[in-house]
């Protein structure tokens, strides 16, 4: 644990918190040029994440709330554990941090220029390094944890592309299998697979996707949707063969089902963010029988719905599963027409006893995230999940 920052240096940094509301954004997209200048660094990153600009913003808003939170931590507790699981996937490791650290301080000091004093600096130098310290214990006692499992592994490792399969209108699953052939870890139910498709042939281009199979200790199987402008899901799609081969780290992400869950489960997806969840189903139906399930998925057509059976497999074998579907068009009888609704979970799932889960794109989540608090259910027992930079105001 570091050494607590002293009241000064705290007192420097809270002071900071009008500038960094107006500058924030400003300052975070120096700190990348300038900590791009190193392409070994530049190659650490998902660079689609600094083209959409989301990444910037997210760090601007992290930093934002660091500097308020600088004397009440545990208020970040969340944040340093899903910036913590990102770093294991992303294999970022203690060395990189002084990178970091001098790219940040520059940029404070570029944008903010007289106003960032000597004292204002070395404030800021002194609680990133808190921060850091914190970081890179966290991810250490990740990573010892994934090497004390039978097939953990740390850094990227090599797979192959063992089966691929048509799931749905554009969405497909890839079974991927370690071509040095030994055992994989089980990953939590609702983790993520970090992919790098160096080996592959797209060159510098790094994804997450969640993994959408049970747990097991021969592979992993991650379900993808195609994007028009998706670098990543298209190379997958259109150019990925059985016995490609690419590199992934080891599954990651702090959204995932409890070891002992306690109260009702309510899973509720959107599109593909259904994928978590069916690795979910899986072992809610094999360990916890005496738990009540509501699994809601919501998609645009029939056609467009994956894994749809899999999960109905799950649900009958468990017996306590309410498994309901809504599409947008071409509803079956077993469907409901049009989107789920904050109504409709009112009147047909225990919000008040749930724990919830949601999986979807940014809109369905920032929609029901928000709905759910303001139908006052507690924060603690509302987790998402999304890839790219975390959104601290999703549900502002």
């Amino acid at each position: 644990m570091p050494r607590a920052l002293s009241d000064q240096t705290i007192a420097l940094v809270k002071a900071t918190v009008p500038a960094l509301e107006r500058h924030g954004p400003a300052i975070t997209e120096v700190m990348y040029r300038r900590l791009f200048r190193n392409g070994h660094i530049a190659a650490l990153f998902n660079h689609a994440n600094q083209q959409s600009g989301t990444q910037r913003l997210a760090l601007a808003q992290a930093v934002l709330a660091y500097a308020r939170n600088v004397d009440n931590l545990p208020a970040l507790g969340a944040a340093v554990e899903r910036i913590a699981q990102k770093h294991v996937g992303y294999a970022i490791l203690p060395e990189h941090y002084p990178f970091v650290a001098e790219a940040l301080l520059g940029a404070i000091g570029e944008v903010l220029g007289e106003a960032a004093t000597p004292e204002i600096l070395q404030a800021w130098g002194e609680a990133f390094w808190f921060l850091a310290d914190l970081l890179i214990d966290r991810e250490a006692a990740i990573r010892d944890g994934i090497i004390a499992q039978p097939g953990g592994w740390t850094d990227w490792r090599r797979f192959v592309i063992a089966d691929r399969q048509v799931e749905a209108e554009g969405i497909a699953s890839f079974l991927l299998r370690p071509q040095d052939g030994g055992p994989v870890v089980p990953h939590r139910p609702g983790q993520y697979l970090t992919l790098r498709f160096d080996a592959a042939g797209l060159a510098g281009v790094k994804r997450n996707y969640s993994i959408s199979d049970a747990p097991n200790a021969e592979g992993y199987r991650i379900t993808v949707k195609r994007e028009p402008q998706g670098e990543a899901s298209r190379f997958l799609h259109d150019r990925v063969q059985v016995g490609t081969v690419i590199e992934a780290t080891p599954p990651a992400g702090d959204f995932s089902l409890a070891d002992s869950p306690e109260r009702p489960l309510l899973l509720l997806s959107g599109g593909v963010g259904l994928t978590p969840f069916v690795s979910m189903m899986e072992v809610v139906a094999d360990r916890h029988r005496d738990l009540p399930v509501y699994y809601v998925h919501g998609t645009s057509s029939p056609a467009h719905h994956a894994l749809d059976a899999q999960v109905r497999k799950a649900a009958a074998r468990h017996g306590n599963v309410l498994v309901e579907t809504f599409y947008e068009t071409g509803a079956e009888d077993r469907a409901n027409p049009g989107r789920i609704t904050m109504n409709w979970l009112r009147a047909n799932t225990p919000l008040a006893e749930a724990d919830i889960y949601l999986c979807g794109p940014r809109p369905f989540l920032r929609h029901f995230v928000t709905g759910l608090r303001e139908a006052g259910v507690p924060a603690d027992r509302i987790h998402y999940e999304f890839f790219g930079p975390s959104d601290e105001q999703l549900a502002a």
